[in-house]
């Protein structure tokens, strides 16, 4: 009697050559581009406030509400893709993308403009939730490294271009071109996406009727997760607790979250996130890792530029340019941080070489001052590039390395949702700090003022003569030197608080180094790479 083998699905060929790279090209510029709408806006909110007629505490919706729509989208994304396919649910999520981004650019009021950024967030967490897992497939299981530090490239390299081409576009054209520069993009890649990603066998012929809809966890997650990144948002500007909408925000968070983490665990079979994974000891304390580090990446893109302009002195323009010779340097270490891994390296070692360079990155910021030169920012910046090459690809890898192949869809969601929450609470932090410690070193300067004081008299004198100088009367000359002065002190008390937040953030990064040493060394297997090829991210 013959013997009967069972025919599995024939799987697609990698692809090679020229399509290869189209793949590639498309990936990362649709993972880039996402990213750098995560920052590009920060520099232009003055301008959209003032077209459109409104406060910037009210165009600050405009940030916070891309922020909610991605960290809501980014730990669905496997439910998302196995319901619709991968290859449609990307081309969808690029179509949407840049409808909205068009929408923003052409929105005439504030309302118009914040849902389509909230419809470009929904997008946007696709796009960097799939990214990846197209570049994965793209090469086979022993060059998984090269398509890690490929990707890699992108996480860093959009919130750092995002400030970048924000103040050039401030500077030369109207606002709307932050949006609209998405649209050709965008059209592009749909076009390749279409024509060159193939169906991976399971998403050809999909049965949606045989896929369990965990109806109660997703509109738990959206509540909590979308609550908490409220209150992580907006919280310094609207004055944490005193403000209503937030008390209320954060006791909406305190319940559904614990009830979420309860329903996914005990009181559904078919969870939209399997949090049993987190019993995996490199994934938890690689999420808390990533954690430190989205907060370190998403705290320098926000006070590097605020240092810069406030203190030094620098256009939008001229900050953004010093970023460029940190970006050149942060490519070829991701290619070096690839080659590494593939060549056996320990992962753990290159995290900790990477901690060091951010760390010091951090603390060398903590020494300038108001004379700080381009040289300075750039020598800094450098460093900053190569840690943030040096931790992503690895730390990512370890935190899923000993996951089942099965579990590789949900570690590596939650992993980057880690990576965005960490970035909330990076800038939560950084404003709520930069706040307080600029009213205490004011009070601490004032209190040094000392009235008659000789020092204080002369160069009170110094500046009022100085007025009088440039044709002010002498009345309002004095009245302008007293007022100079409060300038001068508000100026040095603010620089001082940005040099104790960039301590803050090297003491994170000191604190959380032990961790490093407790997850375990295992380099991630060919089947395990293949599945984390299949999470997509």
């Amino acid at each position: 009697m013959a013997t009967q083998t069972l025919a599995l699905p024939a799987q697609p060929a990698l692809p090679t050559g020229f399509k290869r790279w189209i793949i590639v090209i498309t990936a990362i510029s649709a993972a880039i581009v996402e990213l750098i709408d995560t920052s590009i806006v920060n520099v232009g909110l003055t301008d959209i406030a003032g077209n459109l007629g409104v406060t910037i505490e009210d165009v600050a919706w405009v940030v916070t509400s891309y922020a909610i729509a991605n960290v809501i989208v980014i730990p669905m994304t496997g439910f998302l893709q196995r319901y619709f396919g991968r290859k449609s649910y990307y081309i969808g999520s690029i179509i949407l993308f840049t409808i909205s981004s068009y929408g923003c650019g052409f929105a005439t009021n504030l309302e118009m403009l914040i849902f389509f950024r909230f419809l470009q967030g929904v997008g946007g967490g696709a796009l960097l939730s799939t990214s990846q897992g197209l570049i994965y497939d793209a090469f086979p299981a022993s060059q998984r490294a090269v398509a890690s530090a490929i990707f890699g490239m992108g996480i860093v390299l959009g919130p750092t271009l995002g400030p970048t081409l924000g103040g050039y576009i401030i500077d030369n054209y109207h606002w709307s071109w932050m949006f609209y520069i998405n649209v050709p993009i965008g059209i592009i890649a749909t076009f390749l996406s279409i024509t060159y990603i193939d169906k991976k066998p399971d998403e050809v012929n999909i049965n949606r009727r045989g896929i369990h809809i965990d109806q109660i966890g997703i509109l738990l997650l959206t509540v909590g997760i979308g609550s908490l990144q409220y209150v992580l948002e907006r919280g310094e500007a609207d004055d944490w607790f005193d403000d209503a909408v937030i008390r209320y925000l954060a006791l909406v968070a305190a319940f559904t979250l614990p009830f979420f983490i309860w329903w996914e665990l005990r009181g559904t079979k078919e969870p939209v996130v399997d949090l049993r994974v987190m019993k995996n000891r490199n994934l938890t304390i690689g999420s808390i890792l990533v954690v430190i580090v989205g907060y370190g990446l998403f705290t320098s893109v926000l006070l590097y530029p605020l240092f810069a302009q406030r203190i030094v002195g620098l256009t939008a323009t001229q900050t953004g340019k010093l970023l460029i010779p940190g970006g050149f340097i942060t490519l070829p270490m991701f290619a070096l941080t690839g080659r590494l891994l593939a060549k056996g390296v320990s992962p753990r070692l290159i995290v900790s070489l990477g901690y060091v360079a951010f760390g010091s990155f951090c603390f060398i910021m903590s020494t300038y001052n108001a004379d700080a030169s381009d040289g300075d920012f750039i020598t800094a910046l450098i460093i900053r590039g190569i840690g943030l090459a040096l931790v992503n690809v690895p730390l990512i890898n370890q935190s899923v390395s000993t996951l089942e192949p099965r579990q590789m869809p949900t570690g590596i969601a939650i992993v980057n949702m880690m990576r965005q929450i960490g970035g909330a609470f990076g800038v939560a932090i950084t404003n709520t700090y930069v706040t307080q410690r600029t009213a205490l070193h004011r009070s601490d300067l004032v209190s040094h003022l000392q009235p008659g004081s000789p020092a204080l008299t002369e160069r009170l004198n110094a500046m009022t003569q100085g007025l009088i100088a440039k044709g002010v009367n002498s009345f309002d000359a004095v009245s302008g030197a007293y007022k100079n002065l409060d300038a001068i002190v508000s100026r040095q008390a603010l620089m001082i608080s940005y040099l104790d937040t960039f301590r803050l953030a090297g003491l994170f990064f000191v604190v959380s180094f032990p961790l490093l040493f407790l997850l375990k060394k295992k380099k991630m297997s060919a089947e395990a790479a293949k599945a984390a090829a299949d999470a997509a991210h």
